[in-house]
């Protein structure tokens, strides 16, 4: 490609080339996608959990087809807008004002801003390694960095961002010892893009409440995981309390949408225009029909089932690999989770980043695409399940695997 640079668009839909042969997606359906020669693969990357329920689900397609044939960008309010809100925070709890935004990256540093002017305070708090969206204020200590490991007596900052570690229930009492200048922390149901590493037993509201005593709010970033574990945010049923939550991903099938959901007091900051919020394209007819019907489809679904299903296909890779005489462990939650080459899941950041081998990961990769399973290079990738991934396919994944299995 000669015009795109680095041929890619984002950085995550960059693939390995597997045996002199690069991968471009042509199409998509159910829990499929098919490449550039017409290959057909299982998909678990889906646009990186966006499509919980299957690639191009009629329903949604019908909806945005619609929504497009009406005109897909008036300039002002549509009733669509309100429907679409009103169906999401119906399903989370005393959040229950919506903002739409365009991607996870907007909704997390609307709901930043937010924070901030409710509290008169400037400083954010993240967990290291957690991946927060791409925007300068939180654009830092993600995997991969130097940051993120958090040596000891370290506390990295960077503008106005600071980082917490992960799982270490003294290190938040630290963080508010050294500052009284923080607006909110902002925590993810688990640390998804560090390899799906989670919470220790009442870490996060452990977290909640340390915030809390110290007059900080707790924003819970929920683009990857809201809707994915059961209709609603992951933190409800960790019975996280938060003042804020970001959504995306699932809430609109592949569609670019997001949002924040908030308190009617938080919210009412930018309804008076004390926070500014814009978007030529937020909340607009296609967006929002797609929000409209996605969740209408995942209120009627059976998350305990679906969730069964992951947790069926973790075990069969590990008795996979097992059986081939090589220790793998999972981690996650049922619907999305990381393979790592271990008899034990990382507890930490540091752990994962000890754990992590590049090169198993990609001869995994390369093994599972030569089956016909199209899964994320990297060791800290995740594996995503969708609704149309039914027993017939989670048992032709297993079967894939133990292929892979027999030849690493």
């Amino acid at each position: 490609m000669n015009h795109l640079v680095g041929g890619i668009s984002s950085a995550g839909r960059a693939l390995p080339i597997v045996d002199g042969t690069s991968l471009l997606a042509s199409r998509s359906r159910g829990p499929h996608i098919w490449d550039q020669t017409g290959r057909r693969y299982i998909d678990t990357a889906l646009g990186f959990g966006a499509t919980v329920l299957g690639h191009a689900h009629p329903v949604v397609v019908n909806a945005v087809t619609r929504a497009l044939l009406d005109g897909p960008m008036p300039a002002f309010a549509h009733a669509g807008e309100e429907e679409a809100a009103a169906a999401l925070t119906a399903a989370t709890g005393s959040l229950s004002r919506a903002i739409f935004t365009n991607t996870g990256s907007e909704a997390v540093h609307l709901a930043c801003r937010l924070a901030r002017a409710a509290t008169g305070r400037s400083r954010i708090a993240k967990m290291a390694a957690g991946f927060d969206g791409w925007y300068d204020d939180v654009a830092f200590g993600n995997a991969g960095s130097a940051e993120a490991e958090m040596r000891a007596n370290e506390r990295p900052w960077q503008r106005d961002t600071t980082l917490l570690r992960f799982n270490d229930f003294d290190d938040v009492e630290s963080l508010f010892a050294e500052s009284s200048d923080i607006a909110a922390v902002l925590m993810e149901p688990m640390l998804a893009n560090a390899g799906c590493i989670l919470p220790e037993p009442g870490y996060l509201k452990h977290v909640e409440t340390i915030a809390r005593r110290n007059g900080a709010m707790v924003i819970l970033d929920e683009v990857l995981m809201g809707f994915r574990t059961h209709f609603g945010l992951a933190g409800q049923a960790m019975a996280i309390e938060a003042d804020l939550a970001t959504v995306g991903k699932a809430i609109g099938s592949g569609i670019a949408v997001a949002a924040v959901v908030g308190t009617p007091e938080i919210m009412a900051l930018s309804e008076n225009g004390q926070v500014a919020r814009a978007g030529t394209y937020s909340g607009n007819p296609v967006a929002t029909a797609a929000v409209t019907a996605t969740l209408a489809l995942l209120a009627r679904q059976d998350y305990p089932a679906f969730v069964a299903r992951g947790d069926s296909l973790r075990l069969g890779i590990e008795q996979a690999f097992a059986n081939a005489g090589t220790a793998v462990t999972t981690s996650g939650y049922g619907s999305v989770f990381t393979v790592w080459f271990s008899d034990a899941a990382p507890k930490n950041y540091r752990d994962a980043a000890a754990k992590a081998d590049e090169r198993r990961s990609f001869d995994l990769h390369a093994a599972l695409r030569r089956a016909g399973l199209l899964a994320m290079p990297s060791p800290f990738g995740r594996m995503y399940l969708s609704t149309a991934h039914d027993k017939e396919i989670i048992e032709e994944m297993i079967g894939m695997f133990r292929v892979a299995a027999a030849s690493l």
